[in-house]
């Protein structure tokens, strides 16, 4: 990220590809959350527990915190990066 904002033109295929990498660090967890609770579904049928929506969740807001942790640290790198630029101009 940090290359692509010293480049002046960026291509369309590296946008996608960060949005790509944002997506993918919250389909992931969400996936697995979401068959972890398909699987204890199937286990323990017995009670009235739904394993697959409690985990679908608990999975999109780790990948959602994934994330956002993800963008605030490039954010926070991209701003270190432009005051070292400005201390030495």
């Amino acid at each position: 990220m940090l290359k692509a904002k010293r480049t002046p033109m960026r291509s369309v295929w590296e946008g996608f590809g960060f949005f790509g990498l944002i997506g993918w660090s919250i389909v992931v967890p969400t996936l697995a959350g979401t068959a972890l609770g398909s699987w204890l579904d199937r286990s323990y049928q017995h009670g009235d527990r739904n394993w697959t929506l409690a985990l679908l969740l608990a999975g999109l807001t780790l990948g959602c915190l994934n994330a956002w942790r993800w963008v605030a640290k490039e954010h926070k790198a991209i701003d270190e990066e432009q005051e070292e630029r400005d201390d030495h101009q």
